[in-house]
């Protein structure tokens, strides 16, 4: 598993959002593409992910931007990436759904074991801790 730079700039998204969450400031996508040297078109991209996954607050026009919901104490990494990434799993046959073969498969539990342990990980750990 390797998470992409998707996923990475994600979690810098909303490591900014977090900085200012306690000041109720709106940063909008400009000053955050300032701010972590990503192009504008890309961050984009990567906002549809994060609002399907409802972190934020958007307000419209001059003094627009985003604002999380909710403290950054109860944001988990685990969810910022998984809203990018859509799936953390070491291989294609955990993914949700499964294989047809992971019965008989000698190696499905390692793989199936490794995917919840670095989820449980990545759930443990808030956006909090990295502001």
């Amino acid at each position: 598993m390797k998470i992409s730079t998707k996923g990475r700039y994600a979690l810098s998204i909303m490591i900014q959002l977090g900085r200012v969450y306690s000041e109720g400031e709106y940063l909008s996508l400009t000053e955050i593409s300032e701010r972590e040297h990503i192009s504008l078109k890309y961050l984009e991209k990567i906002m549809i992910s994060l609002k399907k996954a409802d972190f934020f607050l958007v307000q419209k026009g001059k003094e627009g931007g985003y604002l999380l919901k909710k403290d950054p104490s109860e944001i988990s990494i685990g969810s910022i990436i998984r809203a990018a990434e859509e799936e953390l799993d070491v291989v294609d046959c955990v993914k949700s759904g499964g294989c047809p073969k992971k019965n008989q498969c000698g190696t499905y539990p390692l793989w199936k074991g490794l995917s919840e342990e670095i989820n449980l990980y990545l759930d443990s750990k808030f956006l909090k801790e990295y502001l």
